[in-house]
């Protein structure tokens, strides 16, 4: 897999390291419960629900879990658990298992929880959490529906509007609406929580790509109280996406609540992004003119102003607007304007050459202290003009950023190259990369990512010449012998030669797991499937990720161990359950772990 691993004690001092670890584990369980008083005088041995028999057991279960042995481990915590019917004792159960990667023992045990003390939320929470990173979504329904009915108020309200989050990583996003819409159809009919609830459903609807759907929950939901911002918001999220009949719901929202309040300046100032990301330079001049008026004391809506006036050449008025601005960020005790203040510099800077004012110019640039937080201000507008489809217009914004001294080039080219890769246009990006590389021909790491988007654009000769180039170059650079290696045995080709090439890589990096990964991927193409078994297993143990998963997985269930793979794969899910590799392996072997 391509990258993203002492002195030997005497078994008297072991056991000793491992006993004092192994008792502090054993005490802790109990959280919040009076275990150990101070001795002052005769110790009071009635204030400790840790007896003899529990501190055993506490005691071996912490000890297997550090001596390898987790199932047993875990086994004991649970029973001691259950038999004290302890919260703190049941979470350490939970704990061990998710350390152990095995999703299935985490759920037992969260699930005997809440079954065992049913007042509590937590339980439920871990049980939700645990069936979705399962991809379990299905069961959930009965869990979200007790977490939102525990909660009241705010705090109900809350819940609802986590749930999209909550759910955001469940691959079957169909199934996610079902559920949701089921737990939610309570809600709608209840005037405290209607606003949020339609929010909600309308934003598993537009990620399930239903977006027509999301328009009508958005406006059911700003019905049901046209002053709150859920619905406004999602309308503004549907407007990004071209759905510009969500804008009556925002104007609706400003209406019920203007600017002057908190509120209003929510979805106001959202507002205002979206309309100079249209380019409605009148309306978003507006709405700005009224921020500044109603609520002099904010930031954003003067540098937002300072942008728009520059760009209509309104020089004098952008000037203030960013004086203003510049005075309330030093003023701000939090900090909240310190970033913004690279881009204030930046506009004075255009409205002085502008000006002619060359010096004056140069003067405003010098006072940003890092060249990076220029890219980083900038990578954002072309980011958002990049989702509106306008790569051009994006590249060409990283493009016009000023270059004072030689880093710059090299900051704008990567940023421009990320921006590409990131809407996955393979060969742009390469082709950006090898511009880069002519600028910098020395630049070992960046030669290197050329290779790597060279393979992403299957010019697989031409990742192979770069890869050997730093290999000539730089013979320690580990990751061009891994990457090559791995890329012929992914292939399955010349296995002998990616075999020396990836064992020359964990020469240099022994530790590195997801060499060691390359490594038995390379055993398995070759036939050694037993062997890439063990390299796998101790490499998942060592760093657990989901690519490792997929292949662990893989090679299981080409032996036939089809429930281990399974259960491998779960735990990758359980880690990134939208992981590209892991998700093609089960689409390769038509499994839903």
């Amino acid at each position: 897999m391509p990258p993203q691993r002492n002195a030997t004690r005497s078994a008297q001092t072991w056991s000793k390291r491992l006993l004092g670890v192994s008792l502090a584990l054993a005490l802790t369980s109990l959280q919040g419960q009076t275990l150990v008083e101070p001795i002052q005088g005769e110790p009071d041995p009635g204030n400790s629900k840790l007896d003899a028999q529990l501190f055993y057991q506490l005691l071996l279960g912490e000890l297997n879990v550090q001596g390898g042995e987790v199932g047993t481990g875990f086994a004991l915590m649970l029973d001691a658990a259950q038999k004290k019917h302890d919260a703190q004792l049941y979470r350490r159960a939970v704990d061990v298992a998710l350390q152990a990667r095995s999703g299935e023992s985490a759920l037992k045990a969260a699930q005997a929880w809440a079954k065992d003390l049913p007042q509590a939320t937590e339980p439920d929470r871990f049980v939700l959490q645990i069936l979705l990173a399962l991809n379990r979504a299905e069961e959930t329904a009965p869990v979200l529906r007790s977490l939102i009915n525990r909660s009241q108020g705010t705090a109900r309200t809350d819940t609802i509007n986590a749930i999209p989050q909550t759910f955001a990583r469940v691959a079957d996003k169909a199934v996610a609406l079902r559920v949701v819409n089921e737990v939610l159809t309570p809600e709608f009919k209840r005037p405290e929580q209607a606003a949020a609830a339609w929010t909600t459903l309308g934003r598993m609807q537009l990620t399930a790509n239903e977006g027509s759907k999301a328009l009508v929950s958005a406006r059911n939901g700003h019905r049901a109280d046209p002053a709150s911002i859920f619905p406004a918001l999602l309308a503004l999220e549907l407007m990004e996406q071209g759905q510009i009949m969500a804008e009556d719901i925002v104007r609706g929202q400003l209406k019920a609540s203007p600017p002057s309040s908190s509120n209003g300046t929510t979805v106001a100032l959202n507002y205002a992004r979206i309309l100079l990301d249209l380019q409605r330079n009148a309306d978003a001049r507006t709405l700005l003119l009224a921020l500044t008026k109603t609520q002099p004391e904010l930031l954003e809506p003067w540098l937002l102003l300072a942008s728009l006036q520059v760009q209509d050449n309104t020089l004098p008025a952008a000037s203030e607007s960013l004086q203003t601005y510049m005075r309330l960020a030093r003023d701000s005790e939090d900090g909240r304007g310190a970033r913004g203040l690279t881009q204030a510099y930046l506009l004075m800077s255009q409205i002085a050459e502008k000006q002619n004012d060359l010096e004056g110019a140069n003067a405003w640039l010098d006072r940003i202290e890092n060249a990076d937080d220029i890219m980083a201000a900038q990578m954002r507008r072309a980011s958002l003009l990049a989702r509106q489809g306008k790569i051009e217009e994006a590249r060409a914004h990283l493009r016009s950023q000023p270059v004072r001294r030689p880093t710059d080039v090299r900051l704008k080219l990567v940023a421009e190259a990320q921006l590409l890769r990131e809407f996955k246009q393979w060969d742009e990006a390469y082709n950006v990369y090898s511009e880069a590389v002519k600028a910098f021909p020395d630049d070992q790491e960046m030669v290197y990512d050329q290779a790597m988007m060279a393979e992403k654009a299957n010019r697989l000769d031409e990742m192979e010449r770069l890869l050997r180039q730093i290999i000539a170059a730089k013979p320690d650079h580990h990751h061009a012998y891994n990457a090559l290696g791995y890329s012929l045995a992914d292939r399955g080709v010349r296995l002998s030669e990616a075999k020396q090439l990836i064992e020359k890589a964990v020469e240099l990096q022994p530790d590195d797991a997801y060499i060691q990964d390359s490594l038995a991927w390379v055993e398995f193409r070759s036939g050694n499937a037993l062997r890439a078994l063990e390299i796998l297993r101790s490499a998942f143990k060592a760093r657990p990720d989901p690519e490792i998963a997929a292949h662990l997985g893989e090679v299981l269930w080409t032996q036939g161990q089809t429930e281990e793979a399974k259960r491998i794969w779960r735990e990758g899910s359980l880690l990134s359950s939208d992981n590209e590799t892991l998700q093609s392996t089960l689409k390769r072997f038509n499994v839903q772990p």
